[in-house]
């Protein structure tokens, strides 16, 4: 249960992360002020509430699978959970909040869109992170080789 668990969670939050990043440039570049809204409005509710749980799951069930391990990649993804948890509790979260407020309030101004500058960047970080760790996790579960070192050519 618990792989099962780690499996699904895993995946969810870095494609939730995409969805959120990927709709608000397709919205902020083609949409119209009700749809930023709409949107903002979205990622809110139910977005954080599958989003938060799903990172949490992810880290606590990691955390649990990890007991039993050793190794570079197990420190590597332990390393890496709390700057992941950090940036999108410290810096996500809020961000969205109040960009929700202030798109429902259509106050589409330099703020807000400084502060969606922000959100994108923090976003962008976590989805990195996130990635990195699916990527261990595959090669730890040997369903991804480990990289080769670049051989020159003609050697």
């Amino acid at each position: 249960m618990p792989r099962r668990l780690h499996l699904v969670a895993g995946l969810l939050a870095p494609l939730s992360i995409a969805v959120f990043l990927l709709s608000t440039v397709v919205v902020e570049l083609f949409g119209s002020p009700a749809a930023v809204a709409q949107l903002k409005s979205l990622i809110v509710t139910p977005g954080l509430w599958i989003v938060i749980p799903a990172i949490a799951a992810a880290g606590g069930s990691g955390m649990s699978l990890s007991k039993s391990r050793k190794g570079r990649l197990t420190q590597s993804k332990k390393k890496r959970m709390p700057f992941i948890a950090a940036n999108g509790l410290l810096v996500l979260l809020p961000c969205a909040i109040v960009l929700d407020r202030w798109a429902s309030a259509h106050r589409l101004d330099g703020a807000f869109y400084a502060l969606q500058a922000i959100e994108l960047i923090f976003g962008a970080v976590n989805l990195a992170l996130m990635g990195i760790n699916v990527r261990d996790g595959l090669r730890m579960a040997g369903r991804l080789g480990r990289s080769q070192p670049a051989v020159p050519d003609g050697v």
